[in-house]
């Protein structure tokens, strides 16, 4: 395995967010285009009483919408993650921060002030830390928790991103006994487990891992938002690194549609996250009608994020109204009534879903 020094790690974080601010990483192909809700004309309804809150790991969210992990670990990302956890704070949301390696391994102020800002801004807001897979295995018990103590979280995420490891120059490219370092993760932390991808989906089979070390929450991630692969090829193209970066280029596009990971990991686990280019409230609907407790964004936060906590604010709000939009016109009065709502899946994703079923 590949050691990554702290300054690299620190570097990349902020590598990271100026790539996805000034160049193209975004891919198409979501598949929530090929899912259409049944339109109800007499929904029977007052749309401003609709209910949009949702129980998600033991907490009230107002509405079914998670600002993605996006990032820490650089002191030029701490105002980025002060206005979306004090958005997510006045809104009722939930919000991850990025891997916290940096904060476990960097002894600078600065830097875990990156992290920590998200708790002092946002003292009752569901919270979620972070680390990849890989560190799982390096970190003992007590390590991991100082993590969930960083930023007294609610959650731990684990992420999965063997992909854009493998496009790093420095990347960790081992995966061996990862399910079983997660699972020791899940009986001992003291706090829920969410297991996420990272722009790449979650197949059936793997849901189905996680569900059998009753992992508390899976984050599909899937394909058709920001692609990590893409944004590994601009950096080696930067360092000077020709194969990773033809490698990158290549794999922009791979992954599990959104709206297909989310149908099968829905059949094998009860509370899911679809990301993975969410972009609107309307697909925040449909990802629930597929069986979603809730619907992530990252990129279309980042913007906003820069610019100011109002910004972030007016964001969700825009998403909930065009939510709430959605669940009125399929007469969803909660969000337990358009889990239920009829729906029909066309196109690509359902011979996908098709073909997947018939194998």
């Amino acid at each position: 395995m590949s050691e990554t020094k702290p300054s690299e790690t620190e570097d990349r974080k902020d590598d990271h967010i100026r790539i996805i601010r000034e160049k193209d990483v975004e891919t198409v192909g979501t598949g929530f285009g090929d899912v259409q809700l049944i339109h109800e004309a007499l929904p029977n309804l007052h749309r401003d009483a609709i209910d949009t809150s949702v129980e998600f790991l033991d907490h009230e969210l107002a509405v079914p919408i998670v600002i993605e992990s996006m990032t820490g670990g650089h002191p030029n990302t701490t105002d980025i993650n002060r206005s979306l956890a004090a958005a997510a704070g006045e809104t009722g949301i939930a919000m991850g921060v990025g891997s916290q390696r940096a904060g476990l391994e960097i002894d600078d102020k600065d830097v875990l002030e990156s992290y920590t800002v998200v708790r002092e801004v946002a003292p009752d807001a569901f919270l979620y830390g972070n680390l990849g897979a890989a560190q799982l295995r390096e970190y003992d018990l007590e390590k991991i928790e100082r993590a969930v103590e960083m930023i007294d979280a609610d959650a731990l995420a684990v992420h999965l991103n063997f992909l854009q490891e493998a496009i790093q120059p420095e990347g960790d490219v081992n995966s061996r006994n990862c399910l079983t370092a997660i699972e020791q993760v899940v009986d001992e932390l003291s706090v829920p487990v969410i297991v996420k991808e990272t722009g790449n989906g979650i197949s059936a089979k793997t849901a189905q891992k996680f569900a059998t070390i009753e992992i508390d929450a899976i984050d599909v991630a899937g394909k058709g938002g920001t692609t990590w692969s893409g944004i590994e090829a601009y950096r080696a193209a930067a360092d000077n690194a020709p194969r990773q970066e033809r490698v990158g280029t290549l794999f922009r596009d791979w992954g599990i549609p959104t709206a297909a990971s989310t149908i099968e990991c829905t059949q094998e686990h009860s509370c899911v996250i679809a990301s993975g280019g969410v972009r609107t409230g309307l697909d925040v609907a449909k990802a629930i009608a597929l069986g979603a407790q809730a619907g992530g964004l990252a990129k279309p936060f980042l913007e906003p994020a820069v610019e100011g906590t109002a910004a972030v604010v007016k964001l969700i709000e825009d998403l909930t109204a065009e939510l709430q939009t959605a669940m009125f016109v399929t007469g969803s009065g909660t969000i337990d009534e358009l889990q239920e709502t009829e729906y029909i899946l066309l196109g690509d994703t359902h011979e996908y879903i098709q073909q997947r079923q018939n194998r």
